[in-house]
Formats: C-alpha cells, structure tokens, sequence
C-alpha cells in the first residue's frame, strides 16, 4: 500500500458539518479499530483468507479490457470486490490483500477512458442496461480504497465518472431513468456514490447531479420511491418492489439526507425498513423471495428465498438508519440478519456462497462469480464496521463479541474489550480501560429477543433499566480495572408459525434460529421432527460442540417422529434430535430445516418417505427450489444454455423404504423449455436400491401428455403425474427423459415440482 490513512474514523462527539448536514447519531467505527477474537471472527478470517485473497481479479477486470457488453451487469464484480478488500485490509492490515488492492486500482485506472467512462459495454450499448449500475459499483470500490489509503489516483478516477454523468444525465440530456433496468432503480442507484463523491470533494455539481437523480424519481416513468413510500409506507406497491435496486436507493437516499437534512428523504426509509420489518422479513432476518418484495407475510421457505443482494443491502440501509438516528431497533435488524441469514448464505470455509438461502432442503453454496457471491463478502466485511458505535460523550455496544476496541475520547485514548462466548452463552464482561479516569457514557444494547437480563457494574448489581430493543446506559466516571457484567437470559424459545407457516414451529435460543440437519441426525427425516417442548413453552437443548465441524455448535435435545411401522398408526415416538445454528446448517450439503410441523400436526400423518431428502440433478440449473419439500410452488430447473439428450431429477434416503407408486410433478413452461419431449420417449422412473447400487428402469409415466420438443400441449405448472408398481425396497428415486427446448432449439431443458414415493393401499 502506498499511504496508510484511517477510513472511517470519527473524531469523539459530532463530527464536523456543513450548513444544512445532519451529523449521524452513531457514527461507525474504523474497522482497524476493533479486533474479533470469537464466533464472528472464524467468518470474518475465512472472508478474508479463502475468498478476497483467493477469487481471480483478471475475470473480474477482463470485461473493462474487451468492452463488448450490450445488456451485462460483469463491471460490478470489481467494485464489490474492492469495497469488500478495503474495509477487510483495514481490519487485517494484509500485504498480500493489500498489493491486490494497489493491482486492481491501477488495472481500473488504466481501462478508464479519456471522458472517464469506466465500463463494458461497446460505444452504440452505452448507457443503457447496466452500464450505469456498473459504474456505481466502480465509484463505490475507489472511494472506499481512497478513504483507506490516500491514493489519489482513485478520487480522480471516481471524479471522471462523476464528471461523465453530470455531461451525460440530467435536464435536456440523457434520462437516467431510462438508462436502467427496474423501473429505472438500477440506474437510479448510482445516486450513493454519487453523494459520497459530493462529501469527499465538495463539488456542489455532485450534489446537484444527485437532486436530479431525486426529481428523476417522480418523472411519469420514474420509480416514484419517496412519493410512493411517503403515501403508502409499503415497499411491495413501490416501483416494481424489486429488492435490491430499491434498497440501494434508499441507502442514497440516507446519504443526500445526511447531506442535506430533508426530512422526506429519511422518513420514506424508516417507512421501508418498518414494513420490511413487519411484513416482509423472514425469522433468520433475510428478505425478498425471487428478488422481489412480495405480498405481507408471503414468504415460502424454500426456492429463491433472501437473495443474497438483497439482504446485504438490507444491512447497508439498516445501518445507515443506526448511523442517523441512534435507535436501538436498526442495530436488532442488524444483529438479526448477521448472526442468521448473512452467515448462512456464507459457508464456513468462506469459499462458497449461496445466491437464495432457503430455510429447508439444501443450501445451494457457489465457487463462481455472480452478483451474489461478489454481494456476500461486502456483508461479511461491513460486520466490523457496527459492532460498535461512537455518539457524542458516548460509546454503544451494537454487537456482544469476544472482541477488542480502541478509540479516542476528547483526548483520552481508551480501550474497551469484551469476553463474550455469545450467542452460544448470553454472558458478557465488558472491561473500560481509559488511560485516566474518564467520564463516559456505556450504551449496551438490550436485543429485542431478550426477555430477562442482569447487569452489574464491578461486581455491584444495577437496577435493570432499560427494556429489550433499547440502550442499557450507564453515565458514569470509568477506571482501569471497571467493568460491566450482562447475562442474558438464553432459553431455547418456540416461535409459533403464522401465515406460511401455519401449522409448525420454529426454534431460536438468544439471536440464533436454529436448524435441524440430517448430517447430525442420521437415519431422521428432518421434515418429520417435531420439537419436544416443556410446560413453559420452552425447549430443554444441552449445547455440545460438534466434533465433525469444529466451527459449529451443536445443541442437544429431544423430538418426536411419526411412527412408520402400520401396526402403530400415527403414533409419535420420543427421539435424540442434534440442532445447530441457521449459520452452520447444511455446510456440507446435507438437507436440512428450520420450520418442524408442530406436535399435533405430526401425529395425523405417517413417516412420509423423500421428504426433504438429498436432491440431485443432470445439471445446476438457474432455478434452484426444492423437488422434496411437498411444495408444487417451487421447482428446479435443468437450463444451463446448452443442449442434453436426457436430463433427470433425483431423491435419495440413507435407510430402504418400500413403495408402490412414484409421483412427479411438473415445474414450471417456459417460452424455451421445462417440459419433457415425450415424442422420443415419455419420461420414466428409475430406483436405487442401495446407496451404492445403480439406477434401473422401474416404470414410464403414461399418463403424462404427447408432448414434443417445441409444444408443451399447455402442460400445467405444477400438474402431477404418479405411477403405480408393485412394491419394491428402495433407496431413491429418478425421473428421466428428453429435455424440450420450445422456441430455440440451440438448447434444452426439464422441470421438477416435486418427486417421491408412497405406499398406497
């Protein structure tokens, strides 16, 4: 690195501002000020090690050498990268990431044009797809490598892209609004870094570029976010309630507020993060289902569930609503999405991420560069940045994490430090350590999970004076050697299914929702377990540490199962169960859930076998739902953009079941395939009949319609078919065929809904 500066680091109480600025409340920490020493710090060193140091620059800076683009979004990749690199070098002060660093600004600085364009696409496409959106993310990843080395290469790089828009944007020139996708918002977007660049230079055309981009919201094409938000406070009848471009919206939105103190600006958030909060936020704190804000409370467990966008940008904009306005409620957000959802998308070696998380079936981890697993390393680096807060006189505990902070206060260095094995345990020392005594106000979040706590100040018991989802503060004069004692309260709670998930339960002790995973629990269907709860609503859980995966944690416990021997009905049967968190489940690809039916709606139903088993299929695909979780709703797709002479979808158990009858249900018709082309031949079942055993022909779905490749004889979404045959021991189940390929016969593709057995009277 050529300079060393500090990014992101406040002077003690207000920060300095301009007339008509609005100084944040909480104001973020510099990430070289804290140090993770527990369960965040294994995620944050695996972000740092296995993916920042490791993904290939070249692939995501060939695209700025060839500039053949006409509709691509390739130009992002680099900016994320860079944005999610600065802040991690901050924290590890790496040479190795570091001279990547330096390697990626000088490839980007060389690729800029004279009129500073800075994207790929060929000169007739510019400005049009996503050549916008690309730049955003160009501006965003120079400013955050300027703000943490000093290199002036990168602010005049981002200056000439600044410069570009304000020639190119605006009244009597191009519309921005036109110049994306979604209704605009991906253009639209740009307005964050566009207002970052405003306060890093104080070119007042900066600020005018991003009022433009504000008025451009309300032009008859326009995306009508304020106005919309302002009217109806619901972010699924805003725009075309796509997730992530409207978020980043909003997160521009928080930046020309706190540049500008308009109040309609922050207000239209708060309404976005409350109804999002409300309506539209699963358990584990992710969002969106198939990148879009659907209806209240439609949030399916599985299929394109919290895109991984969209829920680190769902972080973005709840910190920036902590950072303005102090409110303890953000930093629940915060904690809620980090420690579930974010972690999850994330596999613990830190190599893969997921682009959907679903809540049941298996985690689609992915080694390759896409939006999303170029998205999730940002969210995992941002972690450093809130777990502590400076306000004026004060310093807020956001997060609890084994971890270390120093900081100055009006002149006083200070170090703070916590030992925390939370959320595992719900004990917390927090030790001050000024230089000399000092006058301080501690605020410490009380999570809004927490329904009983105790605090101690050296040993001396406070009274409990703050409620959960509010600052415990203590205002007081602090010495080496003072220190402050939490326990939280951690029982193991039932949160009851409502809407989607009427009918089952949920379990979550302190912030961790947890899952049951079929790799811990052998030979145990996890959709057929139901939770044994005590008399006061709680579960009984022993937390043991898992000796196969020594980064998780394993609680054990007790569950019922449906009996599956005739002679006994319906009958339950009390079984060891072994639950892990959310974060840790499914990391080898084993199925996993976090929703069980409740007790009463297990005992009406029999051992059903394949439900939520292991999945596999001919190839990836682009659709990527469950075909065992009883939920014709979702499917997987096969498409990939080349052609198969057969592609199959298959379910598969570790202990022999006997059936006789397989049922298939179709996915989803598209313009270009889904179907099977039953002229060369109608699909057929095949079985395994031990793990290791090869697959055979058992029967062909006859009933299914005389299909081609190109017609689909308007075949259903979701129409089942089922077969019947004499009864046979088995292990798996396939179904096999000829992919259609309708309107272009360049390539070919299948569907599945659902596949399983029965034994049928």
């Amino acid at each position: 690195m050529k300079t060393t500066i500090a990014c992101l680091l406040f002077a003690w109480g207000a920060s300095m501002t301009v007339a008509g600025e609005v100084a944040d409340k909480a104001e973020p920490i510099g990430p070289g000020q804290v140090h993770f020493s527990g369960w965040l710090s294994k995620r944050v060193e695996a972000n740092w090690k296995n993916r920042l140091l490791t993904v290939s620059l070249d692939e995501r800076l060939g695209p700025f050498g060839v500039k053949n683009e006409s509709e691509g979004w390739s130009g992002e990749h680099i900016g994320k990268w860079l944005h999610a690199a600065s802040l991690t070098w901050q924290y590890t002060e790496d040479p190795a990431l570091g001279k990547r660093m330096d390697q990626a600004v000088s490839a980007l600085v060389a690729a800029q044009g004279p009129d500073g364009y800075l994207g790929t696409y060929t000169p007739e496409h510019r400005w049009t797809g996503w050549d916008v959106w690309c730049h955003k993310y160009n501006l965003i990843g120079l400013l955050a490598y300027y703000r943490c080395t000093g290199d002036r290469r990168a602010l005049d790089a981002a200056r000439k892209i600044g410069d570009l828009l304000i020639n190119t944007f605006g009244e009597g020139k191009r519309d921005i609004v036109a110049a994306g996708a979604h209704v605009g918002m991906a253009a639209t977007s740009v307005l964050e870094p566009v207002v970052l660049l405003y306060r890093e230079t104080r070119d007042p055309r900066y600020l005018a570029l991003a009022h433009y981009i504000v008025r451009a919201y309300d032009q008859p094409n326009g995306p009508k976010i304020v106005a919309t938000l302002t009217a109806t406070h619901s972010v699924r009848k805003t725009a075309n309630a796509k997730a992530y471009e409207m978020m980043s919206n909003l997160v521009g939105l928080c930046e020309l507020y706190r540049s500008t103190g308009e109040a309609s600006l922050l207000k239209a958030c708060r309404y976005a993060h409350d109804d999002i909060v409300a309506n539209r936020m699963y358990l584990t704190g992710g969002t969106s289902l198939g990148e879009a804000f659907q209806d209240d409370h439609f949030l399916p467990n599985t299929g394109a569930v919290s895109e991984n966008c969209a829920q680190v940008t769902w972080m973005h904009l709840a910190l920036q609503l902590l950072r303005l306005t102090g409110e303890a409620k953000y930093a629940d957000t915060l904690e809620c999405v980090a420690y579930n959802h974010l972690l999850a998308a994330q596999c613990p070696d830190g190599k893969t991420l997921c682009y959907f998380t679903p809540l049941a079936g298996q985690k689609p981890y992915d080694a390759g560069m896409n939006c999303c697993t170029s998205s999730g390393p940002r969210g995992i680096a941002l972690l450093t940045t809130f777990a502590y807060t400076l306000a004026p006189g004060a310093v807020c505990v956001n997060l609890y994490e084994d971890s270390s902070l120093r900081f100055d206060a009006g002149g006083v260095k200070v170090k703070l430090r916590q030992k925390t094995r939370y959320p595992l345990e719900g004990n917390v020392e927090i030790m001050i350590e000024p230089e000399q005594p000092l006058w301080l106000e501690l605020r410490c979040r009380i999570p809004g999970w927490c329904g009983q706590y105790t605090a101690k100040v050296s040993g001396q018991p406070l009274p409990v004076a703050a409620r959960a989802g509010e600052y415990l503060r203590l205002s007081r004069q602090w010495s080496k050697g003072d220190r402050l004692e939490l326990d939280f309260a951690m029982p193991t709670v039932i949160v009851t299914g409502m809407y989607t998930n009427r009918g089952s339960v949920a379990l979550r002790r302190g912030p961790l929702v947890l899952a049951l995973d079929a790799r811990l629990n052998p030979g145990l269907s996890p959709g057929l377990v139901s939770p044994v709860a005590e008399s006061d609503g709680t579960v009984r859980l022993q937390a043991a540490h898992d000796p196969d995966c020594p980064a998780s944690i394993a609680f054990r416990g007790e569950g019922f199962v449906p009996g599956s021997d005739p002679s006994h009905g319906a009958a339950l049967h009390k079984v060891p169960i072994v639950l892990s968190a959310f974060a840790d489940a499914g990391q080898t690809k084993s199925v996993f859930v976090v929703w069980f039916p409740t007790a009463e709606r297990l005992s009406k139903v029999t051992a059903a076998p394949f439900r939520l088993c292991k999945e596999s299929y001919s190839r990836p695909g682009n659709v990527e739902g469950s075909i065992a979780d009883g939920d014709v709703s979702t499917c997987r797709v096969t498409y990939d953009g080349q052609q198969r002479d057969e592609d199959w979808f298959a379910v598969e158990q570790s202990s022999p079941v006997t059936i006789n009858a397989a049922t298939y249900a179709h996915g989803r018709t598209f313009h270009d395939g889904g179907w099977w082309d039953a002229s060369k031949g109608k699909p057929r079942i095949q079985v395994k009949k031990t793990s290791a055993g090869a697959w055979e022909d058992l029967a062909v779905l006859d009933a299914y319609p005389a299909t081609t490749a190109t017609d689909s004889k308007q075949l259903v979404d979701g129409k089942t078919f089922t077969v019947r045959f004499p009864a046979v021991a088995i292990v798996g189940i396939r179904v096999i065929g000829t992919p259609a390929c309708g309107d272009n016969p360049k390539q070919n593709f299948a569907s599945c809904a659902e596949l399983g057995g029965s034994m049928e009277k």
